[in-house]
């Protein structure tokens, strides 16, 4: 058995190959930022890779659901006694992972499928899945969002896919001195001793992203096209129903979701407000924002 050690948002975890088979570390390449030595720590999670294992019975399993990722299906049961099997499909259909997981997220078991292609997005999937799904019990959010840092904070911009979180994080970096892109897709989000981080990770949707560095929350910002740049800062509920569609969760799951919505409402006590960009993808709404949201050096200055 191969096992191989990471540490993402400051949580370790571990991946385990066993047998000669077409899976090794080769199919996670976007995680070798995060790679660290073999440690005795305990693991937030550990998931097994193993091609032999098999689908639960199905008298001991019931559906829950089939969910449309956006790049590709997810088949969702409930195992009796506890814990869930998930069937990852890529985007033309093809089955790529099976995964079987305990209660709480912390053990999971998968084998994988098809090309070396098929089967790196199965693997990250899983891991991906776990490590949101897990997280919430550790204080830590996986989050549909690009980030962007400037002055040491970093600024997470969510929207509906299509929108332009990209375009405008791209124009930060373009037309705000000291801006650079942190992570374009899922960026974690942590509170840890009342004080809520950012970090990047392995999963940067299209962009290739993945860097291992944290700075605490800026802001958080949804962005609308609009005819005309404007700000709005938000209210608590309004903020609440921006921010948990956002988060990687499962309603189906009470726990999970409980959970989820409690580190949300946490995060809208600690951290500045929440605010809606309507925008044009122009410099000018870049601009905007960051005159209206961004601490600036004299800010932290006139703080010490």
């Amino acid at each position: 058995m191969k096992k191989h050690f990471f540490e993402i948002a400051e949580h370790k975890i571990s991946v385990s190959f066993v047998g000669e088979t077409a899976n090794d570390i080769f199919l996670l390449p976007s995680y070798e930022p995060f790679k660290i030595k073999e440690t005795d720590e305990d693991c937030m999670l550990s998931l097994t890779v193993d091609d032999s294992l098999k689908p639960i019975d199905k008298e001991l399993r019931e559906r829950i659901d089939v969910f449309d990722t956006g790049n590709g299906k997810t088949i969702v049961d409930s195992v009796k006694g506890a814990g869930y099997q998930f069937i990852v499909k890529d985007i033309n259909g093809d089955s790529c992972c099976l995964l079987q997981t305990n209660s709480d997220y912390s053990v999971g078991n998968c084998a994988l499928n098809g090309t070396r292609l098929m089967r790196s997005f199965g693997l990250n999937t899983a891991i991906m899945m776990l490590y949101a799904f897990r997280g919430v019990d550790l204080g830590t959010l996986l989050v549909h969002a690009s980030l962007v840092r400037n002055n040491g904070y970093g600024y997470a911009f969510t929207a509906k896919s299509g929108t332009g979180k990209s375009t405008h994080t791209n124009l930060w970096i373009q037309n705000i001195e000291g801006s650079d892109l942190m992570n374009d897709d899922n960026p974690i989000i942590r509170v840890i001793d009342n004080k809520f981080f950012v970090y990047g990770s392995p999963w940067s949707g299209k962009t290739p992203c993945y860097r291992n560095i944290k700075v605490p929350l800026g802001a958080i910002v949804k962005i609308e096209r609009a005819k005309r740049n404007r700000m709005e800062k938000v209210s608590y509920a309004t903020a609440f129903g921006i921010i948990v569609p956002a988060c990687s969760t499962m309603k189906w799951d009470k726990g999970v979701f409980g959970k989820t919505c409690d580190l949300v409402i946490k995060l809208l006590e600690l951290t500045p407000p929440v605010y809606k960009l309507h925008c044009l993808p122009n410099a000018e709404a870049a601009r905007l924002c960051y005159d209206t949201i961004a601490i600036k050096p004299t800010d932290n200055d006139s703080n010490q």
